[in-house]
C-alpha cells in the first residue's frame, strides 16, 4: 500500500489537511510535509482562457517556427479585421502565450514559449497533486 502524506491549507484562521497519495511512478509525493495545496494563479487562468478557443489556437500557429508577425499580418492570414486581431493578441499575451515589441510604429508579436513552459508547469503541478 502506498504511503499517504496530509497536506495542511490555511484558509483565514482554519487549517484543513488533505490526503495526499504518491503518484504511481514513484514512492513519495515529493512536496515534503507539510505543504500547502496547490493553487492555480490568475496567470494560469489567463493562460487557459487564451487557449480556449478554437480562433487564438489558429492564430497561434501562425507564430509556429518563431514566426514575429504585426497585427496587420495575423488579421490578413487569419481572415479576420484587424480589430479583432488586436483583440485576440491581448488576451493571448495577457495568457503568456505571445509577447510584443515595438519596431518603429510596427508592434511584433511572437510566440512566448518560455512563459507558456511556466504556465504548463504550474498546471501540470497543479493536476498532479489532484489527480
Amino acid at each position: 500500500m502506498a504511503e499517504t502524506t496530509t497536506h495542511r491549507d490555511t484558509v483565514g484562521d482554519a487549517e484543513s489537511t488533505v490526503p495526499c497519495t504518491p503518484p504511481a511512478a514513484g514512492p513519495g509525493c515529493g512536496c515534503g510535509d507539510p505543504c500547502t495545496v496547490p493553487e492555480l494563479g490568475q496567470d494560469v487562468h489567463d493562460f487557459l482562457k487564451a487557449l480556449a478557443s478554437p480562433g487564438r489556437q489558429q492564430i497561434m500557429l501562425l507564430f509556429a517556427r518563431g514566426a514575429e508577425l504585426s497585427v496587420g499580418q495575423v488579421a490578413e492570414r487569419a481572415g479576420i479585421s484587424q480589430s479583432t486581431a488586436s483583440q485576440q493578441l491581448a488576451l493571448l499575451r495577457r495568457g503568456g502565450i505571445v509577447t510584443s515589441r515595438r519596431d518603429g510604429k510596427e508592434v511584433l508579436y511572437r510566440g512566448d514559449r518560455e512563459r507558456a513552459m511556466r504556465m504548463l508547469t504550474d498546471l501540470r503541478d497543479y493536476l498532479c497533486f489532484c489527480c
